[in-house]
This record gives structure tokens, sequence and C-alpha cells, in this order.
């Protein structure tokens, strides 16, 4: 892992009102190997927020080649499994690019 200033990222996504209580039960318990090929790709300090039918994710990242844990982290069969139940609970936002769930928010002011 590198040493340097973590890179934070906000991704942005809608959730199915009729998937909503689907989609909090599943986040009550995350799946250990899960969170653990999270931990393994770098990502620390990952929380997910609800605001009305809207999912907001905040997480750090501390690796050093971001697209190649990110490449790990799909590859993987449990957290292929995983999505197989979370992503029927959601619905790509105006913002998100063609084929894509989630949006990537842009960073505009930081305080440390």
């Amino acid at each position: 892992m590198s040493a340097s200033a973590p890179q934070r990222h906000i991704r942005v996504v809608g959730v199915l009102p009729e998937k909503r209580d689907e989609y909090l039960r599943l986040h009550q318990v995350v799946w250990p190997d899960v969170e653990a090929r999270l931990t393994a790709s770098g990502i620390t300090n990952y929380s997910i927020f609800l605001l009305g039918d809207r999912l907001i994710s905040y997480y750090e990242y501390v690796g050093d080649d971001y697209e190649a844990d990110m490449a790990l982290i799909a590859a993987d069969p449990t957290t292929q499994e995983w999505w197989t139940l979370t992503d029927p609970c959601q619905v790509p936002v105006p913002e998100a690019e063609e084929g894509r769930l989630w949006a990537d928010a842009t960073e505009v002011w930081h305080m440390s």
C-alpha cells in the first residue's frame, strides 16, 4: 500500500423504492469476504449513506494502482455473487456514464 494521501471517492446511485428495505437489510451484515476483498484492494473508510431515493458512497483508496485494484474487486467471485443481490436494488442516476450504475462525484473542496 502507498504511504501517500488517500484518494477520496464519492459515488451516487438510485435505489428502487420497492427494493430499498432489501438493500438496507443486505447491508446490515455485509459478507466478510466482500469486505476482505475491498480491504485487500486498498479501500478504507467505506460508508454508504441514504438520502431519499439515492445511495451515496464514500471511500478512500490507499493503494498504488486504482484501476488494477478495482479490476481485482470486479473479478472476485464472492463480490460478483454479492452484486447479484445488490445490483437489482439500484438504478443509475442521470449523471451515470452509459452502462454504469454508480456515478462518480467530483470533489470541489476538502478540509483536512
